[in-house]
């Protein structure tokens, strides 16, 4: 229950939960309700005046943009009317001057007028001086040129007609000859073309047919190359070449390319340990490319060339004049390596003594490692005799411990018909 006091007269009584929120619930609505409108009238006040206060700020700055806006339109008259007036007096004073420049201009041409005519005269004589020079130098060079061109000519005739000769005469080689004579003929032509220029360059050369077939492949080259510096012990291969020769008939139904026996060849080369590969071809003979001469295919396979048989000599004296160049170095890596070869030889002398030494030494240890075993086992033997003599000592002492301890009244205590005879004796 609560109680409740009269704020009138005084009185005080007692209500209930419920009529005691029920009533202060009247009160905080009603209190809340004029509050709230009284909020809201201040409000509408507030609102009326910013209204109106904005009404007036507006319009004031309206009047005084609109003020501003006339002064700025006033002084842009004012200047322009001040422009035009200045405009109007300088454009004047530009049009004297110009027609002051126009009047010296003019006077200069006609002061420059006769300068510049002679000038001109000069310069046409100059010109016309370099063209005579340049159409006489002209008469020079082309007449340099017919003689060039004319020469280019009978150049390049003397070499179709070389190259006619030559394919005239492989034809007429290749007809006189069968299947198999042309291969060998083809041979026979290189030995001897060698052999009449063994005497006069390579002296020290061996040249001769590769007769041993490859265990691997189960090939062979047809002649092998290789040629020396010096003798003896200095004696060192600086070139080495296996050449194959190839050739067909005109008549044969299957044509080869030289192409065909690039492969076969680089490994015959690499199994003889040959440093280049040359295939002597009359295959192809239409081709231009193969009809230049000495053909380098190295791109295909490393230090191969193909060659027609009347550049045989030449590709020889080529690489062998080439290596002559690296025959130094040959020489220096020679002696590094007989060099390399006795400090082997002498590691390997060392390395056996070593082995050797080792093994005895090993042996040696093995029977001092036996020995040292059975004189650990004699020593185990020994110790146990010493055990032995030292227990069979210490029954000899205790033996005679009691030998001296033994007396005739201990022995005849216990036996009075002993003890009675001792005592009679």
């Amino acid at each position: 229950m609560q109680e409740i006091k009269c704020p009138k007269c005084g009185e005080v009584f007692q209500i209930d939960e419920a009529g005691y929120a029920e009533i202060v619930k009247q009160v905080r609505t009603r209190e809340f309700n004029d509050e709230l409108q009284r909020q809201k009238s201040a409000m509408d006040s507030e609102k009326k005046m910013a209204v109106e206060l904005a009404v007036s700020k507006a319009n004031s700055e309206k009047d005084n943009q609109i003020a501003a806006l006339k002064n700025q339109l006033e002084v842009r008259n004012n200047e322009l009317n001040n422009m035009k007036d200045k405009s109007a007096a300088e454009l004047k004073i530009a049009l004297s001057q110009k027609e002051q420049e126009i009047t010296q201009l003019r006077s200069a041409i006609e002061a420059n007028k006769s300068k510049t005519e002679l000038e001109v005269r000069t310069a046409l004589q100059e010109k016309e001086s370099q063209i005579q020079d340049l159409q006489s130098k002209l008469k020079i060079e082309q007449s340099e040129a017919q003689l060039r061109e004319n020469a280019l000519k009978d150049q390049y005739t003397a070499q179709l007609k070389a190259k006619d000769e030559t394919i005239a005469f492989y034809k007429d080689f290749k007809a006189k000859e069968s299947t198999k004579q042309i291969g060998e003929d083809l041979e026979q032509f290189c030995l001897a073309e060698f052999n009449k220029n063994r005497a006069i360059g390579f002296q020290n050369a061996y040249f001769e047919k590769d007769n041993e077939v490859s265990k691997s492949s189960g090939s062979k080259g047809d002649f092998i190359f290789r040629d020396f510096s010096g003798e003896g012990e200095d004696k060192i291969e600086f070139i080495s070449i296996m050449f194959e020769m190839k050739n067909q008939a005109d008549e044969t139904a299957t044509k080869h390319k030289n192409e065909d026996f690039f492969k076969e060849l680089d490994k015959d080369r690499t199994e003889k340990k040959c440093e280049y590969a040359v295939l002597v071809s009359m295959l192809e003979e239409d081709n231009d490319y193969y009809n230049t001469g000495i053909v380098d295919v190295s791109y295909k396979y490393p230090k191969m060339y193909v060659i027609r048989p009347q550049f045989f000599i030449q590709i020889i004296t080529i690489l062998r004049n080439a290596a002559l160049n690296s025959l130094e170095y040959k020489r220096e890596i020679a002696q590094i390596k007989n060099q390399n070869i006795d400090i082997t030889n002498f590691e390997s002398d060392l390395n056996l003594f070593k082995d050797k030494f080792l093994n005895n030494v090993d042996l040696a240890m093995r029977q001092h490692s036996s020995a040292i075993e059975e004189i650990d086992k004699a020593i185990k033997t020994l110790q146990k005799i010493k055990d032995l003599f030292e227990k069979s000592d210490n029954n000899l002492r205790l033996a005679n411990n009691k030998l001296e301890d033994l007396t005739i009244k201990k022995l005849t205590r216990n036996n009075p018909t002993m003890k009675k005879k001792f005592e009679e004796l």
